[in-house]
């Protein structure tokens, strides 16, 4: 009886090893990829802080008030609706510690307004309350409050940061500390979503367990 002869003829050791380069390549493509999204977020949230620092100082040196602590005697003689105003120019904004992500008014409300009436941030300055604020690179929220973790004065906050963001953003604005400098923020766990007046109880930032956090700083 004859048999077929069938030659039976698989991969080279040379033709795997390009095939796991390229693989290789790929899935390090994709991870440097998703790298970049995650860093290019940081650097997003650091520009916002930057920037609502700027466009303050910018209101500060143009008017010799803070937006929404004007009276609004003032405000209504340039043009603007006359509920943008109504602060007590005492160089403080909104109620002390009072929760910048929720839908209060008065003139936590009214920072927001007066920059868009301004023109030194986007938007539609007829927004009010919780349309009036904006949102953050992690699907949270920008506020502005006063009297927050530790700090003096006024302070810009962002909610829903993951903990290696807001390491990230606290290690290149300021201490790296979460309890010290002009940079200060909590876990969810210590802060769901409002800032407390005491500092935080943590030190150090946990950047693994999945926690968000609740990142202030001074303006």
């Amino acid at each position: 009886m004859n048999y077929a002869k069938h030659n039976q003829q698989g991969f080279t050791l040379i033709e795997i090893a390009i095939v796991l380069v390229i693989i290789g390549l790929l899935l390090g493509g994709v991870l440097k990829g998703q790298e970049m999204i995650e860093n290019g977020k940081t650097k997003n949230a650091i520009n916002d802080f930057n920037g609502m620092s700027a466009a303050v100082n910018a209101f500060r040196d143009r008017y010799r008030s803070l937006p929404g602590d004007e009276n609004v005697n003032t405000q209504t003689t340039r043009g603007w609706a006359a509920n943008v105003g109504g602060g007590n120019n005492d160089g403080l904004i909104g109620a002390a510690t009072a929760n910048p992500f929720t839908t209060n008014g008065g003139e936590n409300n009214n920072f927001w307004r007066a920059l868009r009436y301004a023109e030194l941030i986007q938007g539609d300055p007829a927004q009010t309350a919780a349309a009036a604020r904006p949102n953050n690179a992690f699907n949270g929220v920008i506020g502005v409050t006063r009297t927050v973790y530790g700090i003096t004065g006024n302070a810009i906050c962002m909610s829903a940061i993951p903990g290696k963001h807001a390491a990230a953003i606290d290690r290149q604005l300021d201490d790296g500390n979460p309890q010290t400098g002009t940079v200060r923020a909590a876990s969810a766990a210590a802060a769901p979503l409002a800032p407390t007046a005491a500092a935080p109880g943590v030190a150090v930032y946990n950047e693994t367990n999945g926690q968000l956090w609740t990142t202030c700083r001074q303006i």
